[in-house]
């Protein structure tokens, strides 16, 4: 006798994401109300090597707020600070002591696993958080443009293995995240600036009245201003929030729309020994996928030409020599292989419109790459940006 029982379910998943200043700051009362519970929870804090390096009073901060807010939380062991980069990802030492730390102080699921951080220090932790118990409560603090408008407000978390990049993860939604402005001011120029990518990405396929705005907007982004800085990050994690509420947050099937201009960027950071930042690898990899669909007749010269001024406006360098090396096609099939199925690429219609594929052709990316290296040289010759027709 065959017998079979089919049942299906839901889990509904509350998203906080929080915009505010000088979170520890002790008369803002954000953070205490966030982790506030019948019970006094246990909270422990793990914090990016680099913040601490430019915040040298941030550890003092969390103690004296924890001490203010002693009705609200309490600490579980001293802040524990980490190297920041992707190279947290890549070496293990840390996602096993923050497993450690869960065992030896009792953290349970009724705890909070804080990340201080930039994206890849926030993807190593929520890893360990999301695997801990089946699950400890996770907060993000982004710390960098790039993480407060993309990768710290989603559902994902990682580590590296295998020499690939998001080998090992989980898709766990953090308790809340808290977006704090006064982490920015530290940012060095290219940090400042790579989380820029990740908005022009989302803009391009979802929202062309947005990337006008940053048209519009680029010299005082780029001269590092913070009133538009703050509406960009607002608007990119709106619609990121939007997207995953919508769509297929994750990743049953074979698309995966946010990751437009993603193929090629995670391949140059393997093949650059992660010395391209995401966001500046993520500018690369869209510069390619626009000037291959201009290649391919699905967009116009002028679309072209507008994704790539803007991207040069804000400072992006568009070609790196490891563009150039075969392995880069290699990347099409890694990112066909994390989600299985269908290989499917997101590139675009039109400035807004973005359009799926399920094929692309090896000579027309060689001869999107070859255009890249053509105008990356006049630029430098010129100084400024020559669009190529080869």
């Amino acid at each position: 006798m065959h017998q079979s029982i089919q049942q299906s379910f839901s889990v509904p998943f509350q998203y906080q994401i929080h915009f505010t200043e000088h979170i520890f700051s002790t008369d803002n009362v954000l953070f205490a109300n966030i982790v506030r519970g019948s019970r006094l929870p246990k909270v422990y804090f793990v914090v990016d090597q680099g913040v601490a390096d430019c915040h040298p009073r941030l550890t003092d901060q969390l103690q004296a707020y924890a001490k203010a807010h002693q009705d609200a939380l309490s600490l579980c062991g001293a802040p524990l600070i980490v190297p920041g980069g992707e190279q947290i990802k890549n070496d293990h030492t840390y996602f096993q002591h923050i497993l450690d730390v869960v065992d030896q102080l009792g953290i349970d699921r009724h705890s909070y696993i804080v990340a201080i951080g930039g994206g890849a220090l926030l993807d190593m932790v929520g890893m360990a958080a999301a695997i801990a118990h089946r699950g400890v409560r996770h907060i993000r603090i982004p710390t960098t443009v790039l993480s407060q408008n993309d990768s710290g407000i989603g559902v994902k978390n990682s580590i590296n293995a295998y020499d690939k990049k998001n080998f090992l993860g989980t898709f766990a939604p953090p308790f809340a995240v808290i977006n704090d402005t006064a982490f920015l001011h530290t940012l060095d120029d290219r940090d400042w600036r790579a989380g820029m990518a990740e908005a022009i990405k989302v803009a391009l396929i979802k929202d062309a009245d947005f990337f006008y705005w940053m048209e519009e907007q680029a010299p005082v982004l780029a001269a590092r201003g913070m009133a538009p800085m703050q509406h960009l990050i607002y608007r990119c994690a709106q619609l990121h929030l939007d997207h995953i509420a919508g769509g297929d947050p994750f990743e049953m099937g074979s698309s995966r729309p946010l990751d437009f201009g993603h193929w090629a960027a995670h391949k140059l950071e393997q093949l650059t020994q992660y010395q391209l930042r995401h966001g500046e690898a993520v500018a690369i990899g869209i510069a390619l996928d626009v000037t291959y669909a201009y290649r391919q007749n699905m967009i116009t010269a002028q679309a072209h030409q507008r994704v790539i001024s803007l991207l040069h406006h804000l400072g992006f360098t568009l070609y790196v020599p490891e563009l150039s090396q075969p392995e880069v096609i290699d990347g099409l099939a890694e990112f066909r292989e994390h989600l299985g199925g269908q290989l499917t690429i997101m590139l675009l219609h039109d400035i807004g419109q973005g359009v799926e594929v399920h094929t692309m052709d090896e000579a027309v990316i060689r001869e999107a790459v070859a255009q890249l290296e053509k105008m990356h040289q006049g630029q430098n010759t010129h100084g400024h940006s020559t669009d190529v027709t080869l």
